[in-house]
Order: C-alpha cells, then structure tokens, then sequence
C-alpha cells in the first residue's frame, strides 16, 4: 500500500469560469436588426415593402452582422446589459440606414 494522504477537494482552489455573455449579446443583435428593420416601415409605409423585395438580399447579410455586433458589444462591455442595448442598437441602426441610404441613392 502506498503512503498517500488524501486531500478533501475544495471550492476554493477550482478555476472560476468565465460567465458567458455571448448569448445576450446575441438576442440583443437579433432584436436590434428587426428593430432596424421596422423603422422604414414605420417612416415609409408599405411602399418599402417594394423596395426591399429587390434588395432583400443586402438586408439579409445585415442579420449575422448584427448578431456578431451584439456579441462583440456585450463581451466588450463585460455583460452591462443597459450599456449593450444601446450600444448595438445603435451600430445596427446606423448601418441598416447607412445601407438603406446608400441603396435608395444608387
């Protein structure tokens, strides 16, 4: 038999995990794009709707973007959830116009 002294595992010596903010981030981008996506809608009626039916596809690659800025907003800002709302809101919002004005100028 081996000397061996066992040792009681403790709480204290584990390595802390990281708490994830990526998911919150995430459904704040989503939220953000349909948010942007509605404000046409809201400002021009139904015509938009003619509109994006030919250029859907440029709106369409706003989505991940969006979700990625969320994600990146909400890891940057350490999960201050007010702070993140604003801040993705904002970015999304601003290139959701600046892709609507830059099409509707073409």
């Amino acid at each position: 038999m081996h000397n061996v002294t066992p040792m009681l595992a403790r709480k204290d010596d584990r390595d802390q995990e990281e708490p994830s903010w990526s998911f919150p981030g995430g459904v704040v981008g989503f939220a953000s794009y349909w948010l942007a996506l509605a404000i046409p809608f809201v400002l021009y009626g139904s015509n938009t709707l003619f509109f994006f039916l030919y250029t859907w596809p440029f709106f369409l690659a706003l989505l991940p973007v969006s979700v990625l800025i969320g994600i990146a907003t909400s890891v940057l800002l350490r999960g201050h959830l007010i702070w993140t709302i604003l801040m993705t809101a904002a970015i999304v919002v601003c290139l959701f116009w600046l892709l609507f004005t830059l099409l509707t100028g073409w």
